[in-house]
């Protein structure tokens, strides 16, 4: 009998394939849309964190070239490159955050020898980016 914890007692089943990306499937704890191995879950989480960064900084980058709208031409020479810039800082951070927190989810399921539903690198990506987010802010106040 499995329990609600998903704890797996060997390697993955017999005739295991990975899921294809992103294979986020309804119920999440369908044995057929897990994630067996650390290199998985590193590929998912890494994959969800680049899409969802991605797609805050050419957000912000739309929003900063929307500033813009009304000024003088000359201002429009070198904007062109704010979203490439954007883009490159976002797959820069997403890269590092992306590695790391898959790494340590993946070693934590692993060697707790837990299922990984498709669903979890997913609400990673979302951790990633927001605390990305707050981490922007000054925080005021201290000690």
């Amino acid at each position: 009998m499995e329990g609600a914890s998903r704890i797996r007692r060997d390697t993955a089943p017999a005739g295991y394939t990975t899921p294809p990306f992103p294979s986020l499937h309804w119920p999440p704890q369908d044995p057929r849309w897990s994630l067996y191995t650390l290199g998985d879950i590193l590929r998912f989480t890494l994959l969800w964190t680049l899409i969802i960064y991605g797609l805050f900084h050419l957000g912000a980058a739309g929003i900063a070239l929307l500033m813009q709208v009304g000024k003088k031409k000359s201002n429009w020479k070198f904007l062109w490159l704010v979203p490439i810039v954007y883009a490159i800082v976002a797959g820069v951070e997403a890269l590092f955050a992306g590695s790391i927190v898959g790494l340590i989810v993946g070693a934590s399921y692993t060697s707790g020898r837990f299922t990984m539903s498709t669903w979890v690198p997913f609400i990673w990506g979302w951790i990633n980016v927001l605390v990305l987010i707050v981490s922007s802010f000054r925080i005021q106040g201290g000690l």
